[in-house]
């Protein structure tokens, strides 16, 4: 196997050597390794020629007959021996060449021209850039986390206790007709044109009262409102002043709320039963009570875990209550969506259109 390998000449050396290298690296072609191919077919020229010192010299009757069989396998070793110094001469070049080549990315020219590029340029004009574009980034930043914090919040919300008639001053709002009603189980949307001179239209939503419904929906829509009608049922509202005043408290409290302040419209509705409370007298009764309730819950906050929590203080501390306090504009209107004159006659909602139209 070793003759037919050498006999080969400068092909065969490059078979053995890519059969050596096979998963390895290129650099196996390197000139030392060529070097010990040249150094190993020298010796086996030596062996074969009797010049090795350690080899015994064949008896005198068999040397005549070797030196005609040994002539040509010592022609082939010579010439294997020329191929590999010619390719120990010109091969490494072109090995070391493709090595280089290998190496080498198509990148490498265009970085290196950059790198030459900012080396020439002055240090300040490269600290100018690099401050021009920080300056660059911070704007956009800036400019995202404004525009994001203000979208336009267009939705006009109908909250309020169950049987308050939210659903009822929602059909009047939208086409002025009478509808008979039923409890609400979800929330219903439709878009309302306010009566001013710039012809606003907002979103106008009815969301359920019932207590098990309530927190979902506001938790849905409240990010989008541009104004809150609580509607008050009137004419019961000294039974319910209670509930109504920690339905209010709730929202009034909410931290997403508290932070946009949307406009906030009491709409006392009912007004046309006689023994319906007027609208300054629900703002005060709320007030007191409200009052009470801040105390109240911040006393039961505070004794859970020593400080108010995440809800946010209602009002101004060290002072009662007063709706004037708060962030956002409160409006008290009296309304009645039934009407005065029953279900063929309009309803008395003059005083709440004109605060929607103020939106």
């Amino acid at each position: 196997m070793r003759n037919k390998q050498l006999s080969e000449g400068d092909g065969g050396l490059h078979r053995i050597c890519s059969r050596n290298k096979r998963g390895m690296k290129l650099s196996f072609t390197s000139s030392w390794f060529q070097h010990f191919n040249v150094f190993y077919i020298q010796s086996v020229v030596q062996t074969h020629n009797g010049e090795c010192p350690e080899r015994r010299a064949p008896p005198a009757g068999r040397c005549g007959s070797l030196q005609a069989s040994d002539g040509r396998r010592r022609v082939s070793f010579q010439s294997s021996l020329d191929g590999v110094m010619e390719a120990h001469n010109t091969g490494g070049n072109v090995g070391e060449k493709a090595d280089v080549e290998m190496a080498g990315s198509p990148f490498e020219p265009y970085i290196e021209s950059l790198r030459q590029q900012l080396e020439e340029q002055d240090p300040v004009f490269l600290i100018g850039v690099i401050v021009a574009l920080a300056v660059v980034v911070i704007t956009c930043v800036f400019l995202k986390y404004f525009l994001t914090s203000k979208t336009v919040r267009t939705s006009v919300l109908l909250v309020g206790l169950c049987d308050s008639g939210k659903t009822l001053l929602f059909s009047r709002l939208l086409s002025g007709k009478f509808k008979r009603t039923q409890t609400s189980i979800t929330d219903s949307s439709a878009p309302y044109k306010a009566k001013n001179d710039r012809g606003s239209t907002w979103t106008l939503i009815d969301l359920p009262g019932h207590d098990s419904l309530r927190p979902q929906y506001l938790e849905k829509f409240k990010s989008a409102a541009r104004a809150i009608v609580f509607v008050v049922d009137s004419a019961i509202f000294q039974k319910e002043v209670r509930d109504v005043a920690e339905f209010l408290y709730v929202l009034l409290t909410d931290a997403v709320i508290t932070r946009n302040a949307p406009a906030l419209v009491v709409a006392c509705n009912k007004q046309d039963i006689t023994m319906a409370k007027s609208a300054k007298l629900i703002q005060q009764q709320l007030e007191k009570e409200l009052n009470t309730l801040r105390v109240t819950r911040s006393a039961v906050l505070s004794s859970q875990d020593g400080s108010v929590g995440g809800s946010m203080y209602l009002g101004k501390k060290g002072k009662d209550f007063e709706f004037s306090q708060l962030p956002m504009k409160v409006e008290f209107a009296e309304c009645s969506a039934r009407g005065s004159k029953g279900e063929d006659g309009d309803a008395d909602m003059e005083m709440l259109e004109k605060a929607l139209a103020k939106l």
